[in-house]
């Protein structure tokens, strides 16, 4: 291995350890932080993003106009977005999780109630809720219409999300477990720059029984990058902190550390869903 690429890996090695080495929701299931990758900061130059910058100045405006006179127009608004009541008072709006305000357009059919997971391939709390994501999609309610979207933060996340719309678009969704456990086993599939990412990427689809044209067809494809541009869109439009962040019909955000722990997610994500089912459903 070259100096340049040992120096590449270790920054890359040192961006997940600064990005996701927090403590588990498990031992500290009231903290966001603990169970979320952080957006990363200005000065980690190689991985920062304009997406960021932009949510900490849509931050930091909405700061300075907390004081200001509300318009009518936001405040029927909010009016509108009253948490729901969910069964057995279990759930606390702003505790447990965010009304999205105004809630947001999604893509899901008519009946169908989306749950959106915006995640990242290296992030290592994504990586311990898959297990229960897998879990849930075998029994999911039916009306469920679940989407993952891969967080567009900066170079490193890009590439990854690449990969991830590659295989979405070969028909091989099985292989992004496999994905996972690649990258959380050490192989983290990024190169010196993004010619030599391709070719790592290439060589891991080739042994994964990919087909290297089809896999280098699907890569430069306008169709996978018609869905990066939609993953940044997603990522700005939700102004996503964090990894992994759940929204549910485009009006409930949440995440682990604010459900307390991966089942009681599943749980939250379920009576969110049924909620927001029976909602559509009244009467």
């Amino acid at each position: 291995m070259s100096d340049r690429s040992l120096v590449f890996i270790t920054l890359l090695s040192a961006l997940c350890i600064a990005a996701c080495g927090h403590e588990s929701a498990e031992s500290a299931p009231t903290s966001t932080a603990a169970a979320q990758s952080r957006a990363p900061s200005p000065q980690t130059s190689f991985v920062a993003s304009s997406s960021s910058t932009a949510s900490a100045a849509a931050a930091d405006a909405s700061t300075s106009d907390a004081n200001a006179a509300e318009p009518a127009s936001q405040s029927l608004e909010r009016l509108a977005a009253a948490p729901p009541e969910l069964p057995g008072g279990r759930w606390k709006a702003a505790v447990n999780y965010d009304v999205v305000v105004p809630a947001q357009p999604t893509d899901s059919p008519a009946g169908k109630v989306e749950v959106l997971e915006v995640f990242w391939l290296g992030c290592p709390h994504c990586y311990a809720l898959e297990p229960y994501i897998r879990d849930w999609l075998k029994d999911k309610p039916s009306y469920v219409n679940f989407v993952r979207i891969p967080v567009m933060w900066g170079p490193v996340h890009r590439l990854h999300a690449r990969l991830f719309y590659t295989l979405e678009a070969l028909g091989r969704n099985d292989l992004v477990e496999k994905a996972f456990d690649t990258i959380h086993q050490g192989n983290y599939l990024i190169g010196q720059n993004e010619s030599d990412t391709f070719d790592k990427q290439l060589e891991w689809a080739k042994q994964s029984g990919i087909d290297a044209d089809a896999f280098r067809k699907a890569y430069n494809s306008f169709g996978v990058t018609a869905d990066l541009e939609h993953a940044q869109e997603i990522t700005d439009r939700y102004h996503v902190e964090g990894v992994p962040f759940v929204v549910v019909a485009g009006k409930y955000s949440t995440d682990v550390g604010k459900a307390g722990g991966h089942p009681e997610l599943i749980r939250l994500i379920d009576d969110l869903a049924a909620y927001e089912h029976r909602s559509t459903h009244a009467g």
